[in-house]
């Protein structure tokens, strides 16, 4: 009943995780499109009120007219919108299923003996550093007189997130790492909004109640928060769906994979925001942020490319399949089952079962993929050796003969 309850939590934690991460992202990268796309007031007493920019634009039937105010405008608006819960809600969530998954059971996917023996509560503390300290240090920086060189900050930064990867990496097992580099990211964005963004913009709103005239360093302040957090984005959503991916975070090139990835994220936003300003350069956007992205990814794919059936294979038959079926059944099988065996699972893991000659046939290519990154079993539980592992992959490069 207690494995059946998880999985709910499970369910529903990134069921809601999802939700109000698309509300946050659509409303972060609309903000961002909106910013880039304001032009000079078309009429000169918007001007002289404080509009530095506005947009007409079409959608769903009706017509939109929005402005931004060089500061603020002269009297604040009876109804004023804020835009934070969706950035709260997306983390608080995003922890809620790192505590569950990872914190909860640590020695399924955050512990990798053969990365490091970690007791489960310094592997949970390691983690929890990780997102504090982060953010100590990044808001530090950027707080620094450094901060106000952006280009400066911006390699700064991109030397220690690859130094946190390698870190991580050295540590957790690869899943673990993954989703720790991601969650120190996303710790950054919505801290940047809980402690930067919205403070700056209440102050905004107090001086003008008060007659004053708001501090200009606020916004400021907010926007290289916000600039930071889009580019941010990509690398944080790709390391929330790389626990699919086992060639990435189980590779042996598992730092440069996670670093590689991440810089192309970055890299292909960066494109993203120079094409919302095409207008300002006749229509015409550098392609170097895009190819840039495209070249990380595919090297990172050239990097991590298998190695082929052959390199493997030597001169001796293939091990008898009684032999690898016992392998399968003691090692593996314990969560690959129909009704699993193994604590913690109500159902195989993706639909996976290993519990018949038609289902290991049925799976070869994602066993092999499994067995050579070491990912499986998780956290090597069961306790499979390097001899087991090797005979079940030449069974498999052999013809997997039965």
């Amino acid at each position: 009943m207690e494995a059946y309850l998880l999985e709910w939590l499970n369910l529903i934690g990134r069921w809601a995780h999802v939700i109000v991460g698309i509300a946050w992202i659509g409303a972060s990268f609309y903000f961002v499109w909106l910013d880039n796309h304001l032009l000079t007031p078309a009429d000169p007493a918007a001007a002289r009120r404080g509009v530095a920019g506005e947009l007409w634009a079409v959608h769903g039937g009706g017509f939109y007219h929005s402005q931004k105010y060089r500061v603020a405008p002269a009297q604040l608006p009876a109804q004023l919108h804020w835009f934070y819960w969706e950035a709260y809600s997306t983390w608080l969530t995003g922890f809620f299923l790192l505590c569950v998954l990872y914190y909860g059971a640590p020695t399924l996917y955050l512990i990798d003996p053969a990365v490091l023996a970690l007791a489960p509560w310094q592997a949970i503390a390691i983690g929890l550093a990780t997102l504090a300290g982060g953010w100590l240090v990044y808001d530090g920086l950027c707080r620094s007189p450094l901060g106000r060189n952006e280009r400066a900050l911006a390699a700064v930064l991109a030397v220690l997130l690859g130094l946190a990867a390698w870190g991580l990496c050295a540590v957790f097992s690869g899943r673990g790492a993954y989703i720790h580099f991601g969650a120190l990211l996303g710790t950054m964005m919505v801290a940047n909004v809980f402690f930067v963004i919205i403070p700056g913009q209440r102050r905004s709103v107090a001086a003008m109640r008060e007659g004053r005239e708001p501090d200009p360093r606020d916004g400021a302040r907010g926007k290289q928060r916000s600039v930071h957090n889009t580019y941010f984005t990509l690398p944080v959503l790709f390391t929330m769906i790389s626990n699919h991916y086992a060639s990435t975070y189980g590779s042996e090139h598992k730092v440069l994979a996670l670093i590689g990835l991440a810089l192309a994220g970055a890299a292909i936003r960066a494109w993203f925001v120079m094409r919302h300003k095409a207008h300002e350069r006749g229509g015409r956007t550098p392609l170097w942020p895009a190819l840039l992205g495209l070249a990380a990814i595919a090297a990172v794919i050239v990097l991590l490319r298998p190695a082929p059936a052959a390199a493997t294979a030597g001169a001796a038959a293939a091990p008898p399949f009684a032999q690898v079926e016992a392998i399968v059944a003691q090692r593996c099988a314990g969560c690959h089952a129909e009704h699993p065996s193994f604590a913690g699972f109500v159902a195989p893991p993706k639909g996976v079962m290993l519990e018949t000659p038609e289902h290991l046939q049925q799976h070869l290519t994602t066993m092999r993929q499994q067995l050579l990154a070491k990912t499986m079993p998780l956290g090597n539980l069961t306790q499979m050796t390097d001899a087991e592992r090797q005979s079940v992959l030449d069974w498999i490069d052999r013809g997997a003969p039965q």
